[in-house]
């Protein structure tokens, strides 16, 4: 039997393409904004790996130190001080806590460390947060740096100070 060589052709295509198609990637962003008197800005990716999403940062224009970061409920950074955003998203009711705690804010981050030059980057896996589904969603939400380390402590925000940097986070 002969097969016409379009046919082949054609076939070899649709295998070429469903051999190198990569399943849909479960992405978002936040670009950061400095607040009002402040030089704070970066990126902050997170990407769900089944129940975990993978954090990347990468954030200048901090004073050097720890940072309190953090998803706050309201994607709105539209007021100076970037309050508009709200508190901490936490659609469990938690208390604040270390990130490593499972008894924590949804929202609740590792700090953020500037070096001297005021840079910081950080590669987090954080489990709660999910990406595009559930109550535990983060898109639609705020990332905030904070001016002070996050005490892990007081209630409810760690007594991290001012924001100094606000992005919402949306897919990618």
């Amino acid at each position: 039997m002969k097969v016409p060589l379009g046919s082949i052709a054609i076939g070899a295509l649709v295998v070429g393409c469903a051999t190198t198609m990569e399943a849909p990637r479960n992405e978002a962003v936040a670009d950061l904004a400095p607040t009002a008197g402040n030089s704070a800005k970066g990126t902050v990716t997170f990407t769900q790996k089944d129940g975990t999403v993978l954090i990347v940062a990468k954030v200048s224009g901090l004073t050097p130190g720890n940072h309190g970061f953090h998803i706050h409920e309201k994607g709105d950074c539209g007021a100076a001080d970037a309050m508009s955003a709200g508190g901490h998203f936490n659609p469990m009711s938690k208390p604040h806590a270390h990130p490593s705690s499972p008894d924590r804010h949804t929202g609740d981050m590792p700090m953020l460390v500037a070096d001297a030059s005021g840079n910081a980057t950080l590669t987090a896996e954080l489990t709660l947060m999910r990406i595009g589904s559930g109550p535990n969603d983060i898109i639609g939400k705020a990332v905030i740096v904070h001016k002070d380390p996050d005490d892990f402590t007081t209630q409810p925000t760690g007594n991290s100070g001012a924001r100094v940097a606000c992005g919402v986070v949306r897919k990618a």
